[in-house]
Formats: structure tokens, sequence, C-alpha cells
């Protein structure tokens, strides 16, 4: 769907408006806005380079159509600064080329009869937004107002906003309705100690790990198929670059159906997003932005590469097997690490399911079938990851939906069921089997992006250090 941009009181047109319809905006006069790019010209002209959030535009002042005191005031003017700029669309003198060379497209500029400040820049930035120097990660988090002005970095979150888009619409598709759990919550959602205490009230409380045992009780009462996307919070110590300790991520739940179900689920809504990606031109800019930025820092580009479907299933017994046997260093039982997902990757496509694990690997609302046991003979559950490559990517399974088997199951994590009351017992009317994953955004993103670290992928990231901005 094309956008439709409304005039508003600061600007008639976006300066993308300019350069995508300026063949049909010629003459006519507009009014424009935005941060003060770069200038360039002394004495009676004065080249002025334009940035909003859809792209740039160059303005072109002179003194005898400006008047010498605006014009001055534009040539001092601080770089990002915020203006807003009336004149007439021009079409811009196109540069030389060389004989068989392909000119450009047209560009257009705005040929300046009135310059307002709105609000000037303080010098010096403590950030270049023009600059190729890279900057620190920290110094960027610390001065992301600044860092989302960078035109790769404002790409990253205008990409991250389509996914949304796509990954809701999908879902929708599929029968799939919204829901939104609360984050605030009485006990554990999936036990252990990686919980944020908080008060509430005069009641101690926790914020949620996850929506998984409230989706859950969706399907107890009928709800059939849900969706949401919100946050989760962790309190786990990890300090990598793939943890944070607040992230936003697409929760599904699926009545009726198994953990195979689930996981067509998954690969079709993630070939719907590289679909969706790779044929929209707006997103292809933004994948042209952060190219541009990679390129200046000598780093390979990014090229959004839709997979086939269905993604491979290598179950847990094949996979340790296939490790083992390109030398790697692991046993039955073991969490399969990234250094041995490396081995385990050779020869298959980006992404790849491990369905399978044994149920000791699982939280306790995992679904065990009796009868389905591993080259070991212990049991195996019907929970899943998604891998792309060497990374985890998501977990999900079927989840159990026999109340005396739940029972059992928290019992055996040294969980009390009195604890989980408000969970149990939405499973002592009769509950239909059922299936969901979870996947996060972030990681969604740094696949897509090529990003190093997650919290590139984050307006504002959480984690062990950082709280603020």
């Amino acid at each position: 769907m094309d956008e439709t941009w409304h005039p508003t009181a600061y600007r008639t047109h976006t300066l993308g408006q300019i350069q995508r319809e300026g063949a049909d905006l010629i003459g006519q006069e507009v009014t424009v806005a935005g941060f003060l790019h770069a200038s360039r010209g002394k004495g009676a002209i004065c080249f002025a380079d334009l940035r909003d959030g859809t792209g740039m535009t160059q303005v072109f002042a002179k003194a005898d159509t400006l008047g010498e005191e605006q014009l001055s005031l534009l040539q001092g003017l601080t770089r990002e600064s915020t203006l807003t700029v009336t004149g007439t669309v021009a079409q811009k003198r196109p540069p030389k080329t060389k004989e068989g060379e392909t000119p450009p497209p047209p560009a257009y500029e705005v040929l300046a009869t009135s310059v307002a400040v709105l609000a000037e820049a303080e010098a010096p930035l403590p950030l270049g937004v023009t600059d190729t120097v890279g900057a620190g990660l920290d110094t960027r988090l610390d001065n992301r107002f600044l860092d989302l002005r960078r035109a790769h970095v404002n790409a990253m979150f205008r990409l991250r906003a389509k996914v949304l888009q796509y990954g809701r619409e999908h879902l929708i598709t599929e029968g799939f309705i919204e829901t939104h759990t609360p984050k605030i919550v009485a006990t554990a959602t999936e036990g252990g100690t990686d919980l944020f205490p908080m008060m509430y009230f005069d009641t101690p409380a926790f914020l949620n790990q996850s929506p998984q045992l409230f989706k859950q009780l969706c399907m107890s009462g009928g709800l059939e198929r849900v969706f949401e996307i919100g946050p989760a919070f962790r309190a786990e110590k990890h300090d990598t670059y793939r943890h944070l300790n607040e992230f936003i991520s697409f929760d599904i739940e699926s009545s009726w159906s198994t953990d195979d179900d689930v996981m067509g689920v998954l690969e079709r809504m993630l070939h719907h997003i590289w679909s969706s990606v790779a044929n929209d031109a707006a997103c292809q800019g933004h994948i042209e932005s952060i190219n541009a930025w990679r390129a200046s820092q000598d780093e390979e580009a990014i090229e959004v590469i839709v997979p086939e479907l269905p993604f491979p299933r290598v179950e847990y017994d094949d996979a340790i097997r296939i490790i083992k046997e390109r030398g790697g260093s692991i046993e039955w039982g073991d969490d399969i690490d990234a250094e041995n997902s490396d081995l385990l990757a050779q020869g298959l496509p980006q992404f790849y399911f491990i369905p399978r694990w044994p149920m000791d690997l699982k939280p306790f609302y995992i679904h065990q079938v009796e009868g389905e046991e591993g080259s070991t003979g212990r049991q195996l559950s019907r929970g899943f990851d998604l891998n792309f490559g060497r990374d985890e990517m998501t977990s999900g399974g079927q989840r159990e939906h026999r109340i005396d088997v739940l029972c059992d199951n928290l019992r055996d994590m040294d969980l009390d069921p009195e604890e989980f009351e408000f969970y149990v017992a939405g499973f002592r009317h009769g509950v239909p089997p059922h299936a969901g994953w979870g996947l996060g955004v972030e990681r969604i993103l740094m696949v897509l992006t090529g990003a190093k670290n997650v919290r590139e992928t984050v307006l504002f990231p959480r984690d062990r250090r950082r709280f603020c901005p």
C-alpha cells in the first residue's frame, strides 16, 4: 500500500515527496521542514541539504530572493538545527557524465523564498550524524536521539516496523486473533529465578517472563488461535551480543494443534516476512541505506534471501549423531551450543528446526508422549528450536493439556502446583491439545540486517548495565 502524507501546520510536503513527485511539482510553491544536514556557499548564495525522516532535498537560496538577513541566518546555522523552508520546486542541474555513462535519474530542489528556524542545535554535537566515522555502541545509545538521525540507523527501525506489520498480517490471515496478556504477575511463568520483583501496592509481584501461561488459558476459554506482540522481561545475568532483559516478541498459541502444526505457522510467517521485505520498494530502500553504511565500514552487503518452504527438521537424536560424526564434543542430553550448531548447520539452509528435545531440557508445560524415547531410552518432548545457522532464533512446542501430568511436571521441577493454581485451574475442566511458540523481533532484525549486536535493533535497549535513557 502506498504511503499517504497529509499536510501539517509546518509543511505541505515531505522531502521524500519532493523527490518522488518532483516532476509534477515543478514551479509549485511548497513548504518543507527538516534537519539541516549540511550547508555550502558564501556571499550571495547558499546550498543547504535538508533532511527529514522520508529523505533529503537540496535548498538553493539567493540573497535577491531570500533577503540578506535570512540568507545570513541560513549560512550560519548549526548542523542538525530544525527549520522550515518555503519556495518553489525546480529540477536540479544534472551532473556531468562521461561518454557512455548512464545519467542519474532527475533530482529536485527547493528555490527558497523564506526560511524559519524552529530550533537551533548546540555545537559541538555529542555524536556525528553526517560523519562516516563509526561511534562506539555505548556512545550511540547514550545519544540515541541523534543516532536515529543517521540514515542507516533510521532505516533499521523503519524496517523493524515493516517486520511487525508483515508478521501481524500473516498471523491474521491464518485465523489468529490479537490479544494482550498482563505484564504484572503473581508468580513465575516458567519457574526459576530469572524474574524482576516489584511491589504491586502492598503485595510482592513480578514482571512477566513470557505470555506463555496466559496464552494457554486462552485455549481453555475457546479462543482457538491467539497471538500477541508485546514485551517480556528476563532477569538473566547474560551480557552477550544476543541477550536483552526486555524484548518484544511474536507469541502464538493454537488449539487442536501439535508441535508440527505450529512449526508450519512459524515457517510460513517468516517466509511471508522475507518475501514481503524483498518485494517492498520502501524496505529495499532501507536495505540500501544499511548497505551504504556497511560499505563505508568495509563490511559485506546484506541480501534478503527468501527461504524455501518447508524448513528442514533435524530431530535432536539425529542432531547429536551428526555433530559427533563431524567431530563435535557433545553427549545426548546436552544443550547444543553455537559451536556445535556450526557443525550441524553445514549443508543446511539458513533456517532449520530441531524438534523432539529431551523432556528434561524443556519447561514443565511442554508435552510428552509415552513411547517417544530417544536413542538412550530417555523421554522425548514435543518441544522444538528454530535455528538460523549457528544461532537459536526461538523455541516452542506442544503444551501439556493433561492436568495430572502437568502437576507431576511441576513437582519434578521442584515447583509447587498450589503456587500455580491460577494456571492449573484452567486445566480442570477440559482443555484442547494446543501448541505455540515465541519469537523475538530483535533476533529477526539481526538476521535481516546483519546487525552484530541485538542492542542495535532496539530503540532503547535494557540489559544488565543499561536502563537509561
